[in-house]
């Protein structure tokens, strides 16, 4: 009897041990997981230096072989930081993609568009390093007709958001961008703030949307299409396109711009304003008549301005009209 309680006893410390491995080791395994996980959603510390990265470029070219910071960077952007991480961790991405090219370029369309993601985010510095980003990735030649499919949307930012850091970021993507046919009526509307970026303080983002109005004039005639005839073009608009035309025209007669001989490019926004194959003038006539006397004022002071001698500009008084339709009885 003693012995079969004994033989009982000891089968039941087995099964004690049995139950405790087992359950130590589901607890092991549940917090390796969890470390794994830990790690995964936190950004390599090395991403923070540029430093860092280059010598992983450097070592990238010596062996061979990615060195995966992106992979990694990519997966903790996929979990859920806080603003400033998430900010920190497109920063870093941007560093890599410009010096890990190589290794960018394993990158997948479902990568492109995690970044993308990140432009509806609420905090404006997220935003703008999402952009910062989207330009870097567009530099592989492969992402930019997906980049493409989110102009629409940098465009609307550009418009709604006043953040002259933003409006810098999301003009020099687009403008590394050959933009489709599609965005050409959101790019229509947004011309207003365009207008107000152009007149703002900020040189950077000055010099983004006047190459971005560049590339629209030679491009698909945009500049033409809204100085026309048609009056369902608001008004306002109008007459804030025809002051930035008049500032343009009047500014070729400031001394020290015509100090430096200027050489401009044939499909340059000079050229489709001022140069000799340009009709601006000809089509200014048409708003002569529009219905708003603020606009039908101000196309007569570019029509003005374009008929100056440029050797005369200080001397609006002695502007003579050149061509026929300002003669009497034509």
């Amino acid at each position: 009897m003693g012995k079969t309680i004994a033989r009982c006893l000891e089968q039941l410390d087995l099964r004690k041990s049995f139950v405790g491995l087992a359950t130590g080791a589901g607890a092991i395994y549940l917090l390796y997981k969890a470390i794994r996980a830990s790690l995964k959603c936190q950004p390599p510390l090395c991403s923070n230096s540029p430093i860092c990265i280059a010598r992983l470029a450097i070592e990238r070219e010596r062996h061979g072989r990615d060195s995966g910071e992106i992979r990694r960077l990519l997966n903790s952007l996929e979990c859920k930081q806080d603003e400033y991480t998430r900010s920190m961790i497109l920063h870093s991405i941007t560093r890599c993609v410009y010096l890990l090219e190589a290794e960018a370029s394993n990158c997948t369309m479902d990568d492109i568009n995690l970044v993308a993601d990140m432009l509806d985010d609420k905090n404006n510095s997220v935003k703008i390093q999402a952009l910062n980003a989207l330009k870097a990735f567009s530099g592989i030649r492969k992402f930019r007709l997906k980049i493409q499919e989110h102009c629409i949307k940098v465009l609307e930012l550009i418009s709604t958001i006043w953040d002259m850091e933003l409006h810098v970021a999301g003009l020099r993507l687009l403008n590394n961008l050959p933009l489709p046919d599609y965005v050409h009526p959101q790019l229509r509307r947004v011309m207003p703030s365009l207008m107000e970026i152009i007149q703002s303080d900020c040189i950077l983002a000055q010099v983004q949307a006047v190459r971005l109005l560049s590339y629209l004039a030679q491009k698909n005639d945009l500049l033409y299409d809204i100085l026309n005839c048609q009056t369902s073009q608001p008004g306002s608009l109008l007459f804030e396109v025809l002051v930035f035309a008049e500032r343009l025209s009047e500014g070729r007669n400031a001394t020290h711009y015509r100090a430096v001989k200027w050489h401009y490019n044939e499909q340059s926004l000079h050229e489709a304003l001022f140069g000799d194959e340009s009709r601006l003038a000809d089509r200014l006539l048409s708003l002569v008549i529009h219905p708003e006397e603020e606009v039908q004022i101000q196309a007569c002071k570019v029509i003005v301005s374009l008929q100056c001698p440029q050797d005369l500009g200080s001397r609006p008084s002695a502007c003579q009209p050149s061509h026929s339709y300002f003669k009497t009885g034509e």
